[in-house]
Formats: structure tokens, sequence, C-alpha cells
């Protein structure tokens, strides 16, 4: 009897709880991102008095991720999807998403970016923020058309504080759509989280700058970093080549390359094999440092990435 008690009064506080957190995310409007840090720069803008969630939940991949059932029910109770632009995730599954929820708004984020595409890698070729921010002009409407093939764009857009800012002024442009009548408290978010981003792009900056001598050229698993090497004039040489491991004849020649280019760093993400990296390290006398470019803390990751390719010298001076 005393069991059946205790169980019925745990059941009971189960409900009770769950019918708070029910309520309470049904008091805020739902918006739903793509991404992790995507929900990062949405948060900053929308406030408190939005729920933003991620299709692409943290710890996965937006390379290989698949929604669950319950993701997909709940989309339809969202204000608006923003998309961050050409992630394998939403090339394979917006048709599907907008089929389930075809009420729903949808944003690109990555619209004004000066894209990369797979045959144009800009190596060496350093970018100021603002001017970027302010001056670019591409054919992003013709590809979300459909006028070119959308597998060549590089997709990890985000992962550059000159394409952040960009974001954030697409991020503010979705909310005031979305909410004009908040387009005042909306504006105030955007301008104090574009001065966070011009700061992070401030420390990078310095971070890089505080060892003249450090080799241009860095090594990555998977190719996340090609518009933050634009940015900052540098060179990414990627293990992962089409989303294929390397050969051993291709091993190989990373190694033959991590000499003649100087590589001290090879990155590698939560989500991929680490393997290669580490025989890459072993052999050519280089540090394997753990990165996360789908880190929801986007400012302290842009700057960690800055920190290990300026090695631990810098790593010292940014902590004083």
């Amino acid at each position: 009897m005393k069991k059946f008690f205790y169980g019925a009064l745990m059941m009971a506080c189960l409900l009770v709880v769950g019918a708070c957190k029910g309520k309470g995310r049904a008091d805020k409007p739902v918006i739903t991102v793509s991404i992790e840090p995507l929900r990062y720069f949405t948060e900053q803008i929308a406030g408190e008095d939005y729920l933003v969630q991620s299709m692409v939940p943290k710890g996965s991949s937006p390379e290989t991720y698949e929604p669950t059932q319950q993701q997909l029910v709940d989309l339809g109770d969202s204000r608006a999807y923003l998309r961050i632009g050409y992630i394998d995730f939403e090339r394979m599954w917006m048709d599907r998403l907008m089929d389930n929820a075809p009420h729903l708004q949808v944003f690109d984020m990555s619209q004004g970016i000066n894209l990369i595409h797979a045959e144009h890698h800009h190596e060496g070729e350093a970018h100021d923020l603002h001017r970027e921010a302010m001056h670019q002009h591409n054919d992003h409407q013709s590809l979300m058309e459909g006028g070119e093939d959308q597998i060549g764009v590089e997709p990890h857009v985000w992962a550059s504080p000159c394409n952040a800012l960009i974001i954030a002024g697409n991020v503010l442009k979705a909310l005031t759509a979305i909410d004009a009548s908040r387009k005042e408290e909306f504006h105030q978010r955007y301008v104090a989280l574009a001065q966070r981003i011009e700061h992070t792009d401030s420390v990078v900056r310095e971070t890089l700058e505080r060892r003249p001598d450090m080799p241009r050229t860095f090594m990555i698993y998977h190719p996340a970093l090609t518009y933050f090497a634009r940015d900052y004039g540098l060179q990414q040489l990627a293990i992962e080549a089409e989303g294929k491991e390397p050969s051993p004849a291709q091993l190989k020649e990373l190694m033959d390359s991590c000499a003649t280019r100087r590589v001290e760093v090879v990155m590698v993400q939560p989500e991929f094999d680490r393997r290669h990296a580490e025989v890459i390290a072993a052999q050519t006398h280089t540090r394997v440092v753990d990165i996360n470019p789908l880190n929801y803390e986007w400012e302290k990751e842009m700057i960690a990435v800055a920190e290990a390719l300026a090695g631990p010298a810098a790593e010292k001076k940014t902590a004083e």
C-alpha cells in the first residue's frame, strides 16, 4: 500500500512538472532553425519571448542527421523556419519538411553571403569584416531557385565572423517580418550582437597577429573552416574529400603537404573519426586539436580556433 501511495505521488508530481513545462512552451511562439550556431544568433536577437529550437540537435552532424517523427510534428507549431543555407540536411529534407508544414514561413540566412564554390577556394585572400558585410553582391537568389548546382556550394557559412554579421542581419529581417510590433527590440538586440561579432573578429585577428611567423596553412578532417580561412588569409587542407576517407596514397600526399607547408595543427570535429588525423599527426609531429564549428557558443568557438592556429604561446597570452 505504501509503495502504491509513493508511486502515485511521484506520478502526480511528474504530470504537474510536465504540464508546467508544456504551458511554458505553449506561452512562447516557436521559431525553428537548422543548427545550433544559428540558434545562438536567433536567440540573441529574438530575446526571451521566443522559443528557438534546432532541427539538428547538439552532437549530431548536419551531413547525416534525419529528423525524428516528433520533430516533424513539432515543426507544425513553429512561426517560421530559418535555414542556414546549403547543408546536406537542408538539401535532403527541406521539401519533406515543407510538405509536412506547408504554412511555415521559410527564411534563408545565407542571403547576401559571397558563397564559395567547390572549384573556387580563395586561398590566401583575406577579407575585411565591414567591407564584406556591407558590399557583398552575388548570384545567391538564382542558386536558391535552382539556377546552379547547389551541391557545389561550400555550406559552412556560419564559421566566419564576416558571414556571421550578414547572418545576424538576415535574422533581424526575418524576425521583423514575423513580428513587426517588436522591430525596435529586435534591432537593439541585433546591434548588441553585431558588436560582439565585431569584437570576436578583432580578438581573432589579434590572436593570429601575435605570431607573425605562424604557418598560413592548417589541416582539418572535415573542411568546415573554408570561410574562416578566407576571412583571415589562411589555407585549409582537408583530410576528408567529398565525404570520403583518404586512400593510403592520399594520406601520404597529405603528410608531404604538412612538411612543405609547415602545418602545425590538425583539427578534428567531434562527429568524425579521428584516427586518420592521429596517424598524420604522429608521422608529421603536428598537434591534433579538437574543435566544434557546430558549437552553440559561436564566439567562444571562433576564438578557440584562432588560439589553436596561433599555438600554445598565443593561448597563454589570450588567457592572461
